[in-house]
């Protein structure tokens, strides 16, 4: 696909499998199947974690960043090696180097690259960084793998009888 080709949020909730609240990419502007890719999250007051992180200076919760990362590095897998990645799950597995340049709040556009490092076969290996206004937020590498989709366990909590 061309680097100038615009993905539609469709496009995206089906090459994920998150939801709100949890889907954290709302476009993809850029991609370089193989190279790179460039997603945008738009951080709104309205999303649940600020009630709680902080009701008084609301700041976007740095695992979520890094989530939104992972999240635009498996639709680079997915775009990368699409008859691969297509029906499997891509998992989050590490997370390497990770800082925070700045606070993300409400209102602010974060800009997500992510640059393909290195692949064998199950595994890939992202290089990232979320900009807000040209500003760097946060960076990190991380790691993934695809796996096929299980079929849904029993969402039951009792297990077993108890005498």
């Amino acid at each position: 696909m061309p680097a100038t080709e615009l993905f539609s949020p469709q496009e995206i909730l089906r090459s994920l499998p998150h939801r709100y609240p949890f889907l954290l990419i709302d476009r993809v502007v850029a991609v370089e199947p193989g190279q790179r890719i460039v997603a945008i999250k738009n951080v709104t007051f309205n999303e649940p974690h600020f009630t709680g992180h902080f009701p008084d200076h609301p700041v976007m919760p740095g695992v979520l960043i890094l989530e939104a990362m992972a999240q635009a590095g498996a639709l680079l897998a997915r775009y990368t090696d699409p008859d691969h990645v297509a029906g499997r799950l891509v998992y989050f597995m590490a997370i390497d180097h990770a800082r925070f340049r700045r606070p993300v709040i409400p209102g602010d556009q974060l800009q997500i690259e992510m640059t393909l490092l290195k692949r064998r076969r199950e595994v890939w290996r992202f290089s990232g960084q979320a900009l807000v206004a040209g500003q760097l937020a946060a960076e990190a590498e991380v790691m993934a793998m695809t796996r096929d989709r299980e079929p849904p366990q029993s969402t039951s909590l009792v297990t077993e009888q108890l005498p």
